[in-house]
């Protein structure tokens, strides 16, 4: 049998460095979910395949890497047609919203929650679509109130402000809608609650086709035309300083709750005081996202010279319920981690070690016994100092061993034989 030195495809090796800015950028995510109150917590990289199946996932439930069953159990399912007890985790939502259920009992309300891990999908890989990679999600359960809103879009706009300024990046922007301001929208245009969810797919791909392939694609659904034409006028007057409360006014108030427009601009008035001023915060009636299960308030972070977004969540009120049978609010943020380590890279990102020195010893494996001993007590010494010390064995090609330490950011690179002093 031959071994294959290479990751399965659509995962990924990481070589010091990448991990050095992957690790450097999950401790700013929790240094500053922390500040805020959040606490971290851990589920399995398995779930329960009825969970993961439970129509809560949308598309990423055809993307199930399926756990089979073992044993005895296997053969009754190979009888049944049912082979599958288990899954990897698509996403940190289900996961949590078990998690919940399980623990209510023994968790604070409001729970905020901060959960960082691997997640798998048998996806298609390229480029930026990985069938494993890494997330960060934050979660409040147990907050009905629009504070739990402005908290997590505060708190996530905080946090990003300070990993981009690494790389000379203030600006980004906060995009905000809620799903009963596009039903209500849909509404207002003459489609029916059961039509909704096609119109929102369509919607969501304004990006890629624009505003006239939506509406051109709506009348190939053979939507009534008046009812398009309707529909996309609402769009057509949309610009940056657009107000939730003015917009809805105009248009589609009639169909919605009366607090949500107000809900909306107290959110981002909100938010607006509690974050760097070079973050832009935008009503924005396009935005979708693609989860049905959302319930109320929508958001997404895009940044300029991308065409991904970096962050998104919303409210899902309905979720955790269906593990309880009894309504739960709930409300989270997603955080884009390899998105953002993408942009890092782009942006040459470069290690800064606070002040701590780099320190290499290569030591001529000819030295004696008493000089290895001196180096190492020296190199406990300089460490105990705060320093960063590596100890090597001085290598025949001194020239490209240096010049690899120094790639690493060592500063101080001392080659020590018998008689070297220290």
């Amino acid at each position: 049998m031959k071994f294959i030195s290479t990751p399965v495809k659509g995962m990924n090796d990481f070589l010091p460095e990448e991990m050095r800015l992957r690790e450097h950028v999950l401790d700013l995510i929790k240094q500053t979910y922390a500040t805020y109150g959040f606490s971290q917590i851990e589920t399995p990289a398995m779930e329960h395949i009825e969970n993961l199946t439970g129509k809560q996932g949308g598309e990423n439930e055809k993307l199930i890497f399926r756990v089979m069953k073992r044993g005895r159990e296997l053969e009754k399912g190979m009888e049944t047609g049912e082979l599958a007890d288990s899954g990897l985790r698509y996403d940190l939502t289900v996961p949590l919203c078990r998690y919940y259920a399980n623990h209510k009992n023994d968790l604070p309300t409001p729970l905020k929650a901060l959960q960082m891990g691997n997640v798998w999908r048998a996806d298609k890989p390229q480029k930026g679509r990985f069938r494993q990679f890494t997330q960060c999600d934050i979660d409040i359960i147990g907050d009905g109130s629009i504070m739990a809103e402005i908290e997590l879009i505060a708190a996530t706009a905080k946090m990003l402000t300070r990993i981009f300024s690494e790389v000379g990046i203030r600006e980004f922007t906060v995009h905000l809608n809620d799903r009963r301001i596009l039903k209500a929208m849909a509404a207002y245009a003459g489609f029916t609650p059961e039509q909704y969810d096609d119109v929102f797919i369509l919607l969501d791909k304004m990006d890629k086709i624009g505003l006239e392939g939506v509406k051109e694609s709506l009348l190939d659904k053979e939507y009534a035309p008046e009812a398009v034409e309707k529909y996309i006028s609402l769009f057509r007057e949309i610009t940056p300083d657009l107000k939730c409360r003015e917009f809805c006014g105009k248009t589609c108030a009639a169909y919605l709750e009366e607090k949500v427009p107000g809900n909306m601009d107290t959110i981002m008035n909100s938010v607006a005081c509690m974050i760097d001023p070079s973050v832009r915060l935008v009503f924005d009636p396009t935005l979708v996202r693609g989860m049905s299960y959302y319930t109320g308030t929508i958001f997404e972070i895009s940044i300029d010279g991308y065409n991904f977004s970096i962050a998104g969540g919303g409210r899902y009120d309905e979720m955790i319920g269906r593990f309880l049978n009894q309504p739960v609010p709930a409300c989270g943020f997603s955080i884009g981690f390899e998105r953002i380590i993408t942009i890092l890279k782009d942006l040459g990102w470069k290690e800064e070690d606070g002040g701590k020195k780099r320190i290499a010893f290569l030591v001529d494996e000819k030295s004696a016994s008493e000089k290895l001993l001196e180096v190492f007590k020296k190199a406990t010494l300089l460490r105990d100092e705060g320093s960063i010390v590596t100890v090597q064995p001085l290598k025949k090609n001194a020239k490209f061993q240096i010049e690899t330490l120094e790639k690493n950011g060592y500063t101080e690179i001392k080659k020590v034989y018998s008689d070297t002093e220290l």
